[in-house]
């Protein structure tokens, strides 16, 4: 029997460069898909595979994170008087239960595998999840909850992975497979970080959902550098493969990655197009939109 996954790690101390002037003041796992900050559709799709605690891994200015998860007083008493009782029960939904979340300090921007390691008091030693708030991922069934239950029949190391194009795989950190567990999943036995053109073992990247045994606290706490001259998560996995199964899952839904203008932009218009209210009005418009625009441009 497979100890639980009941802890998740959320590393959210980036400083989300890319979109600045937006995120000078306002953390990039705070801006929105829609009407919902990014950050809230990772927590949900923990929630949603059985997560229990949460640990957000912090930096400076990202109190707002904290604050969106607590209760808004001022606001709900505003709401009760106005008789806003859909808003009220839309802020109640999204609310953790009280003391199932941590935030504790990253300092120093050391890298991924430092983030993680950060968490390693408050998760202590059992298996846990991490999920990269940059990528959020549209599904039917929570992508953690399909990667929850490869793990309760396989136990080890499971990393959430998907097809990309062969000539962008350079582009990204490239898993190798071994022998199939399923038809969805295949034991792992080398993992490539942005190989060069044409020498990508396969053709699944690794997507930015894993779910790890807790002695890659101990490898990761030897403050080792890697690419960058960060402390490398993927490093860390690879020294672990050598003692511990690692699997992965290509999961059925499709990724955005939030942490790109394209990615999130496409996010938006992916999630507005689910709402049948939005879609009325945004499909004409972007039909409006496109046909205006020059061909290739």
């Amino acid at each position: 029997m497979h100890k639980p996954i009941r802890k998740a790690v959320l590393p959210v101390a980036g400083l989300g460069t890319r979109f600045l002037p937006a995120t000078k003041a306002v953390p990039k796992e705070m801006l929105t898909i829609v009407d919902r900050p990014i950050v809230q559709y990772v927590v949900d799709e923990a929630l949603a595979a059985g997560i229990e605690h949460i640990v957000f891994v912090t930096g400076r200015n990202k109190t707002v994170i904290a604050d969106h998860f607590d209760r808004a007083y001022e606001l709900e008493d505003t709401l009760k008087s106005r008789n806003k009782g859909a808003a009220l029960e839309l802020l109640e939904k999204i609310r953790p239960p009280a003391g199932s979340t941590s935030f504790t300090r990253q300092q120093d921007p050391l890298g991924l595998g430092h983030a993680i390691w950060c968490a390693r008091d408050i998760i202590g030693a059992e298996p846990f999840a991490v999920l990269l708030p940059d990528v959020i991922i549209k599904s039917q069934v929570s992508c953690l909850k399909q990667m929850v239950e490869v793990y309760n029949d396989h136990g080890g190391n499971i990393i959430a992975v998907e097809e990309v194009p062969d000539d962008q795989t350079h582009q990204y950190g490239i898993v190798e497979l071994a022998e199939t567990i399923n038809e969805r999943a295949s034991r792992i036995s080398n993992m490539v970080e942005k190989p060069a053109p044409g020498t990508a073992p396969s053709n699944l990247m690794i997507t930015g959902r894993y779910i790890l045994q807790p002695e890659i606290f101990d490898l990761l706490g030897r403050h080792e550098t890697g690419a960058g001259g960060e402390i490398q998560l993927t490093d860390s996995m690879l020294e672990l493969m050598g003692s511990q199964s690692f699997a992965s899952l290509r999961f059925d839904g499709e990724s955005y990655d939030c942490g790109s203008k394209a990615g999130f932009l496409s996010a938006n218009i992916a999630y507005a197009l689910d709402n049948p209210e939005l879609a009325a009005e945004l499909v004409p418009l972007l039909h409006t939109m496109l046909a205006d625009r020059p061909a290739g441009g």
